[in-house]
């Protein structure tokens, strides 16, 4: 491998970068430069001899010769032309038969054209010094000479022909010394050129080398990476960050709204903000409804500016739920010892004492309602109690993999009976059999129950229950999903984000942790739990469930 040439291997990538060029690619350019000047002289010469008239602006010594000897000339530029196309031949012997018939085709046009006065022999100060450029060593001294021989040699020609006096000699012998000094000055710069030649390819190729580098780098980051311009359009997108986004090897130079509708839209409203108030991170569900994406968007122009470039990082949340999932459990468990021993004996004994109290007969209707009391929040403090042990003492889940119509049939049959609903207030809609979810069925029963216990009582506020259940498969991810829909107030969009939070509830008499607990469940068991508005009013929480793929592979392992 040449001091030029480098490649850069990475693992798992065959990455050969162009080879660098040698010295040939600068002889060829030249020699290639250098044949269409020959053309354009010899087409100029056949032009003017034709067009002028007599008397000519050339050839007027002898027309026939000059004729010949253009036409000759220009279907040599020809063929060299194709010679050089197809490499036929190396380009020092070209460069050898290009300059020795430059000299006499030029110095044969100057004898018939008058000889040293008709300027032609200019010509050669343009080929002879050119071919310096690349001949090596002492062989453009050697033709600077013949040139200068020549020209001195066809004014002695004719002056023993009679066809010139002795005055044009010192003319030829001036034309001579400018192509020596052109000649042997044209080879230090040609070592220059060659230097910068060999210079400007080094970088070229260090750079495609770093290009490719950065590339190999960005494409197998853990992080999902997204670089858009200021037409919030994707310059830049890596492997994970196309997956988070579902549109992999199609992303790169479309707009950003075809790809992540919500993402642009927040990054409309992120721009236009010119006071630079509003947050950088923005939480997403991503284009197949499979997973909560949240986004950081980082100004990649100079003073922040938003309307330039931007980077934005991507991260799944549920991945991010995943790292933490450990410590927020360990807490809890400390969390859950002491309520059990602080909180729960006490509540206990009153709950007990205000039983005993409600049973004396001395009560009046007033203290009655006090003991009622006493009783309801006394088991609403122990059901929050049992909610956090549960989480504190929850195990890994035990998925297995099962047909959800059949168990969906059978747990909204078993949820009617427990609440007494009528007939038409819980439904089913009609799904396909093939329908296989790989979930802890304990787990799943408990989330729909908190789901659809949710939507039973929030749905009668509105005036009648109407709980729809749904289920299917995703269009673009094909994983299965199983969503309740009910027709209450819904949830407004300033508290969207806040409904999975700990002890988060917009309604009295509530915990606060059965979405909590859902959505850990969920994930739990490789599943997503999201909210949705409902088109017309009304909530749709939907549960995706694990890849179907990924169960394959992990069988299959």
């Amino acid at each position: 491998m040449s001091k030029t040439e480098r490649k850069i291997e990475i693992p798992g990538i065959e990455t050969a970068l162009p080879r660098g060029v040698d010295e040939a690619d600068l002889t060829w350019r030249i020699v290639g430069s250098l044949n269409i000047f020959r053309l354009v002289v010899a087409a100029t010469l056949l032009v003017l001899f034709f067009a002028s008239g007599d008397p000519r602006f050339f050839g007027e010594r002898y027309p026939a010769l000059f004729s010949a000897t253009a036409a000759g000339y220009l279907v040599l530029a020809i063929i060299s032309a194709l010679a050089l196309r197809q490499r036929w031949v190396s380009a020092g012997p070209q460069i050898l038969v290009h300059v020795t018939v430059d000299i006499a085709a030029i110095v044969v046009l100057m004898h018939a054209s008058g000889g040293i006065s008709s300027g032609l022999g200019g010509l050669l100060v343009v080929f002879v010094g050119a071919s310096s450029l690349l001949l090596p060593g002492r062989v453009p001294a050697f033709f600077a000479a013949l040139a200068a021989l020549a020209v001195l040699g066809e004014q002695l020609f004719s002056q023993l022909g009679g066809v010139s006096d002795s005055g044009n000699y010192p003319a030829a012998g001036v034309l001579g010394a400018i192509i020596f000094a052109i000649s042997m000055s044209a080879r230090p710069l040609a070592r220059r050129i060659q230097v910068s030649e060999d210079l400007a390819r080094q970088r070229g190729v260090d750079l495609a080398n770093l290009s490719e580098l950065n590339e190999y780098i960005v494409q197998h980051l853990r992080e999902s990476i997204v670089v858009i311009d200021a037409k919030n359009e994707i310059r830049l997108i890596n492997t994970s960050a196309a997956e988070l986004l579902a549109s992999p090897g199609k992303s790169r130079g479309a707009h950003l709204t075809n790809v992540a509708p919500d993402l642009a839209h927040f990054m409309q409203l992120w721009r236009a903000d010119s006071a630079q108030k509003s947050h950088t991170e923005f939480t997403m569900i991503d284009a197949g409804n499979s997973m909560r994406v949240k986004a950081h968007l980082a100004p990649l122009g100079k003073d922040n500016d938003r309307q330039g470039p931007v980077l934005v990082f991507l991260e799944d949340a549920s991945l991010m739920n995943a790292r933490v999932q450990q410590s927020k459990l360990a807490s809890l468990g400390r969390l859950s010892a002491s309520i059990a021993h602080e909180i729960r004996n006490p509540v206990g004994a009153m709950s007990h004492a205000g039983q005993l109290l409600a049973e004396s007969s001395a009560l009046t209707a007033e203290d009655l309602r006090l003991t009622d009391i006493i009783r309801t929040h006394a088991e609403r403090v122990s059901h929050i109690i049992d909610n956090v042990l549960q989480l504190s003492r929850r195990e890994s889940s035990k998925p297995e993999q099962f047909n959800l119509g059949p168990w969906l049939r059978e747990f909204a049959s078993e949820f009617s009976r427990t609440l007494e609903l009528r007939e038409g207030e819980l439904s089913v809609a009609p799904m396909p059999d093939d329908i296989k979810v790989r979930m802890d069925p304990t787990h799943l029963r408990q989330v729909m129950w908190n789901l659809c216990d949710n939507a039973v009582k929030y749905a009668s506020e509105t005036g009648g229950i109407l709980v729809e259940i749904q289920a299917g498969h995703l269009q673009r991810t094909g994983r299965p999903y199983l969503e309740v829909l009910d027709q209450g107030h819904g949830v407004d969009a300033a508290t969207a984000d806040k409904i999975f939070e700990p002890f988060f509830t917009a309604r009295s008499g509530g915990t606060g942790l059965g979405l909590y607990i859902s959505r850990e469940l969920c994930e739990l068991n490789r599943a997503t739990l999201v909210f949705q508005p409902r088109e017309g009013g009304g909530s749709i929480f939907r549960i995706i469930f694990s890849d179907p793929g990924r169960w394959e592979a992990v069988d299959d392992s």
